[in-house]
């Protein structure tokens, strides 16, 4: 059997994490059997579908690199396909037209729960053969088979068995003639040949009714697996207050795609104690049947650590670019600085982000409004105030700009004046960047070039001469 998966999402918002990881599930079982991957748009929600919404699902999707085969297919263009079902439906005597109101729906529901049943619409126009009440639009609902029942193997929960008993005859089709989620999504499936539906469990109850649809069409059902939901590390369901839940945002907020991946393939999917999965590991690797039915917890500390791994492996030149974008959008003039590769270079095993990169790098294109305080207050005192002239001076008159010939100016000052390399090396990492972390000192300085680290050099001195005369 050809594999072929679909990942579908509704446009009503962007593609988050858990749409992202059920995309990377069902991509993934395509992937491995040399099968073929089906992005299809439903978004026959009008009110609530945006096209916003379907570009930042696009664009969700090819950063994370989830190509598709197949699509997008957007429900919109399918309305005559669905007509048509509904039509050979009520012609087989497999649905009908129902007229009851939403309220008297609720009623009959009330009164089952009264009678300690499945609160349920009763089938009162299931078999009706009279006149129809005047002045209402109907419903169109399925017959859902009344005895037996829906069995299926979930290749991630297991075996599920749903008596027919339990189910009622759902509306396929809106009183104005548009037809709902449990049918477009079964021809959908049924017309583009899937046979492995991926999807969220909120979906399990779903499956019996979309199984007993494609049985009546004449279609054999999917093989169906349900992913657990991904909640917060406070055990709710994952929301903005944990933190970025838009695939996009974290693209914004520093990370790479490979490092969400990586992540995201892991929750709730082990394999032994390995941790980093690349997208061939993960091809190679992941089954379905070692996914975890239970939820997951989202842990940022541990994408974080993922993060810096993959910048670690990043092509320079790649992270280069970004981080040149980044500095631009804030006004900071990268082409008047040192080579970019070389600042990305010297930070790669000081970040966790690409954001925090881009703040790091920085310093070695602008010069600093003001000095750390509790750095300058630590560092930039009286005492340091004769080797730091003195090393200004040698700097100054250095001819051989490298990395080498500045760290041999500090080892010369804090010898000259008898002072351990902290003593001098710090005072002069704050006179230099304003702050009291960055790469070693000397490549700090040959990287930000004479005329900067001159000028923060003046700037820490003129600072400890204020303080010593406020002394």
């Amino acid at each position: 059997m050809s594999v072929k998966t679909r990942f579908a999402p509704s446009p009503t918002g962007y593609l988050h994490v858990g749409g992202a990881r059920t995309a990377l599930f069902s991509w993934l079982v395509a992937r491995q059997q040399g099968g073929q991957f089906v992005l299809r748009i439903e978004d026959t929600d009008r009110e609530r579908s945006t096209q916003a919404s379907v570009d930042a699902i696009l664009q969700g999707m090819e950063w994370l690199g989830l190509d598709w085969d197949e699509g997008p297919y957007y429900q919109t263009e399918r309305m005559d396909r669905y007509k048509e079902v509904i039509q050979q439906l009520l012609d087989d005597g497999l649905a009908y037209y129902c007229y009851c109101s939403q309220e008297e729906v609720e009623q009959m529901r009330e009164e089952a729960r009264a009678r300690g049943d499945k609160p349920k619409y009763n089938g009162k126009y299931r078999d009706f053969t009279g006149e129809p009440p005047a002045g209402i639009d109907p419903v169109i609902r399925f017959k859902n088979p009344l005895d037996g029942a829906v069995v299926f193997n979930d290749q991630i929960r297991g075996r599920i068995a749903v008596s027919n008993t339990e189910l009622d005859d759902l509306i396929i089709a809106r009183s104005d003639g548009s037809p709902t989620y449990n049918l477009t999504v079964v021809v959908d499936d049924w017309d583009m040949g899937i046979t492995h539906v991926v999807r969220g469990d909120d979906h399990v109850n779903n499956t019996p009714r979309q199984i007993n649809i494609l049985r009546a069409l004449g279609a054999e059902p999917p093989i169906y697996a349900h992913v657990p939901m991904i909640l917060g590390d406070d055990g709710k369901r994952l929301s903005k207050r944990h933190g970025a839940v838009s695939v996009m945002q974290y693209a914004e907020d520093g990370y790479l795609p490979e490092a969400l991946l990586n992540y995201l393939v892991r929750l709730g999917w082990s394999y032994g104690d390995d941790e980093v999965f690349s997208l061939d590991d993960m091809k190679e690797k992941f089954s379905l049947d070692a996914v975890n039915k239970a939820a997951s917890a989202f842990n940022t500390e541990k994408l974080q650590w993922l993060n810096q791994y993959y910048i670690k492996q990043a092509d320079l030149a790649e992270l280069a670019g970004n981080i040149g974008k980044r500095l631009t959008l804030q006004g900071i003039a990268v082409e008047s600085g040192p080579n970019l590769e070389e600042v990305v270079n010297v930070l790669l095993e000081r970040v966790k982000t690409l954001v925090e990169m881009a703040e790091k790098a920085a310093m070695f294109y602008q010069d600093f409004d003001e000095f750390d305080e509790n750095a300058a207050k630590k560092q930039l005192r009286p005492v340091v105030l004769e080797p730091l002239k003195i090393f200004r001076e040698r700097l100054e008159n250095l001819d051989d700009w490298v990395a080498g010939s500045i760290q041999a100016l500090v080892e010369k000052t804090a010898e000259d004046f008898d002072l351990k390399m902290g003593k001098i090396g710090q005072p002069i990492r704050v006179a230099v960047t304003g702050v009291g972390m960055s790469p070693p000192i000397d490549q700090t300085i040959y990287l930000m070039g004479k005329a900067r680290a001159l000028r923060g050099l003046d700037k820490a001195l003129s600072y400890i001469e204020k303080r010593a005369a406020n002394s």
